[in-house]
C-alpha cells in the first residue's frame, strides 16, 4: 500500500482556547474529539494573543500553560502545545495550523481543527477564515441535539465538517472564576490538580 494512502496518513487534531482555566468540558471535548475522529494525536494549543476577546486580561501565559499541562496529565494521544504563547502579536489559527502543518514532517497528514458549535455559527469572523477551511476538517461540537449552523458567507464555500457528538455540559471557565472570586468550591468543575494549582497560585481572587 503506498505510504500517503488514505489508510497510512496520520490524523492530527488542533484544539484552542484560552483555557483559563481548563475546565471538566474542555476535557470532555479533548477525549471526544480524539476518540470519535480517531485521532494519532490532538494538539491543545493555549491562545496566546486574542484578538477578538478584549473585555479583560488573560490569566499570564505560563500559568494556563501549566494549568493546562496539569489537566491533561496521563490522557493518551493528547499533548499541549505552546506555540502561540512563544509568538508575538494576535494569535490567529491559520497562522497556527499552518506553523503546526509546517512543523510536523507530515505534510500527507489529515489535520482536524476543533471548535464549538458557536464558534462555527461566527466562523466568517475569523482572519483569513476562507484560507484555514482549505487547510482542515472542521470538527464542531454539537451540543444539546443542535445541528451546528454557519453563517451564509461560510455555507456559501465548501469545507470538510464533521460533527462531535458531546453531551451538554455546564461548565464555562466565567463560571469558574466567577466562584473562585467568590470563595466557592470548584472541585466539581476543574480536574483536581488545576483546582490545587489555582489555589496555591491564588488566581481569580478578586
Amino acid at each position: 500500500m503506498p505510504e500517503d494512502s488514505p489508510a497510512n496518513r496520520a490524523r492530527i487534531g488542533i484544539f484552542g482556547g484560552s483555557f483559563d482555566p481548563p475546565h471538566l468540558a474542555h476535557l470532555a471535548l479533548a477525549r471526544v474529539a480524539r476518540d470519535q475522529l480517531q485521532l494519532d494525536e490532538l494538539k491543545l494549543v493555549p491562545a496566546g494573543l486574542q484578538w477578538q476577546k478584549t473585555d479583560r486580561a488573560m490569566t499570564p501565559a505560563y500559568d494556563r500553560l501549566a494549568m493546562l499541562c496539569l489537566a491533561i496529565a496521563g490522557e493518551a494521544r493528547v499533548s499541549v502545545e505552546s506555540c502561540e504563547l512563544q509568538r508575538t502579536g494576535p494569535s490567529y489559527t491559520v497562522d497556527t495550523v499552518k506553523a503546526l502543518q509546517a512543523g510536523s514532517g507530515m505534510a500527507q497528514a489529515d489535520w482536524f481543527l476543533v471548535i464549538g458549535q458557536d464558534q462555527y455559527a461566527r466562523l466568517h469572523t475569523w482572519h483569513r477564515w476562507q484560507e484555514l477551511v482549505s487547510l482542515v476538517t472542521l470538527a464542531v461540537a454539537g451540543r444539546g441535539g443542535e445541528s451546528p449552523a454557519p453563517s451564509a458567507a461560510v455555507a456559501a464555500v465548501p469545507h470538510r465538517l464533521l460533527v462531535l457528538d458531546l453531551p451538554p455540559m455546564a461548565v464555562s471557565a466565567s463560571d469558574v472564576r466567577a466562584r473562585v472570586a467568590r470563595g466557592e468550591p470548584i472541585e466539581n468543575m476543574v480536574p483536581s490538580a488545576v483546582a490545587g494549582y489555582i489555589d496555591r497560585a491564588h488566581l481569580y481572587r478578586s
